[in-house]
């Protein structure tokens, strides 16, 4: 009788756990962590230490006496200019500039997608070629029409023009990110909701919307970002009363007289960007999945 020897699993040596190739790849890891965290640990070190110590050098030194005086300064009484309320006033015009825009240009965006995705409304390709067009422009080729437009309008110097700008710039690369998303859901779970009497809103709240979440993610950290680290639109379209946190920020930052606070600048730097870290940190998962679903689709 004759036994014939089976192997349930693949046969050969066993590759080692640690080699040199997964020595290489964890040391150029490291380096390009360190490369990276390296001036998050210069500004977070300078910015608890007193102007004395920094005066005597040591810029990666860890601070002899650490003090919060600096950031309580940055926030509340450093001179941005004329205004010596710190940066807390540019804070909260972000943050009213901030809602309103990533929740317009998401929502429009996403039901353009939509409708160039389903619904195949005549001129639809023609519009997402236009669209695409707009996402490629640069901003400045813009910025005088919409100053004789907001000019006249009368909404020039208000939150409503840097909104509505926003979301005008918003909009070609929302539209392009859900298009290209919903391009990939089976056409068949279209087809199945029409049989059932959906119509363009009720299958798009009660069908798409629930499904994006992945890419949602993905559009809040774009726009969030986008918004709350713009500068230019901030400085042309705000006015003296409605400047951003970042043109605050360049205010304070470089002053036309006396000594440069380097740590509290360095506290309103980190304030400044704390906003888009922090929703990258919440959301990076899904923001990883929601780019692996077809945010990078052609």
């Amino acid at each position: 009788m004759t036994t014939h020897h089976t192997s349930e699993g693949p046969s050969g040596p066993a590759p080692r756990r640690i080699g040199p190739a997964r020595i290489g790849i964890y040391a150029f890891l490291l380096i390009s962590a360190l490369f990276f965290l390296l001036p998050l640990y210069v500004m977070l070190v300078t910015s608890v230490k007193p102007m004395a110590e920094i005066r005597e050098g040591g810029l990666f030194a860890l601070p002899s006496a650490v003090t919060f005086e600096p950031w309580i300064r940055a926030w509340s009484s450093a001179c941005t200019g004329l205004d010596c309320r710190g940066i807390s006033p540019g804070f909260w015009i972000s943050v009213k500039i901030l809602i309103p825009s990533v929740i317009a240009s998401i929502l429009i965006g996403a039901i353009t997608g939509y409708a160039l995705s389903f619904w195949r409304a005549r001129g639809a390709n023609l519009l997402f070629a236009a669209l695409l067009l707009g996402a490629f422009l640069p901003y400045q080729v813009f910025i005088y029409p919409l100053v004789r437009i907001y000019s006249a309008t009368g909404l020039f110097s208000t939150i409503y023009a840097l909104v509505l700008t926003h979301v005008i710039f918003g909009l070609p690369v929302m539209t392009l990110l859900f298009r290209n998303y919903y391009a990939g859901i089976p056409i068949d779970l279209f087809k199945a909701a029409r049989v059932d009497g959906g119509k363009f809103f009720s299958i798009f709240f009660r069908l798409m919307l629930p499904m994006s979440i992945p890419m949602l993610v993905v559009a809040v950290i774009l726009q969030v970002t986008g918004i709350w680290n713009d500068f230019i639109m901030g400085l042309t379209f705000g006015g003296l009363a409605n400047r951003p946190m970042t043109v605050q920020l360049t205010n304070l930052v470089a002053p036309t007289e006396g000594e440069i606070a380097y740590n509290v600048n360095m506290a309103a730097t980190i304030m400044t960007a704390a906003v888009p870290l922090i929703i990258y940190f919440i959301s990076g998962r899904w923001f990883v999945r929601g780019i692996a679903a077809g945010a990078v689709k052609g």
